[in-house]
């Protein structure tokens, strides 16, 4: 599992005072920058391999400002040129959000997914979490 706690800004409360439905898509996506140095350590968007194919996120408690949050990222599944981020947003010690997202390794020039390498799915499966985990 990956790790990150992020204190909340006031830009991302909505007129209720809760954070923002739409945050989560930004905070799952920069939580998973561990995910992508797997792929590439640089970060370099010239050899960028990965496409996303579909996210979805489940809302379960509100979230509020002036409390950090932990995102906890894992590895729910790995196929043959794909793989699952499973990310859940703890606020306070309840779960407030999960979501599931689905990575292609893609190349560019050939327009068509590649195969995840054994070394890949080696440093993925280290952060594998079992459907009974979630």
């Amino acid at each position: 599992m990956f790790s990150e706690v992020i204190q909340p800004r006031f830009s991302e409360t909505d007129a209720l005072g809760h954070i923002n439905n739409t945050v989560f898509a930004v905070w799952f996506e920069g939580a998973r920058t561990a995910v992508f140095r797997i792929f590439t350590p640089e970060l370099n968007l010239k050899q960028w391999p990965l496409i996303i194919a579909r996210v979805t996120i489940d809302y379960h408690a509100q979230t509020q400002y002036g409390e950090p949050v932990e995102i906890r990222t894992f590895i729910s599944r790995l196929g043959s040129s794909s793989f699952d981020v499973y990310q859940e947003a703890w606020q306070n010690g309840i779960k407030c959000a999960t979501g599931t997202t689905v990575m292609v390794q893609f190349d560019y020039q050939q327009q068509q997914a590649v195969a995840l390498t054994g070394q890949q799915k080696t440093a993925l499966s280290t952060h594998l979490l079992s459907p009974a985990d979630r």
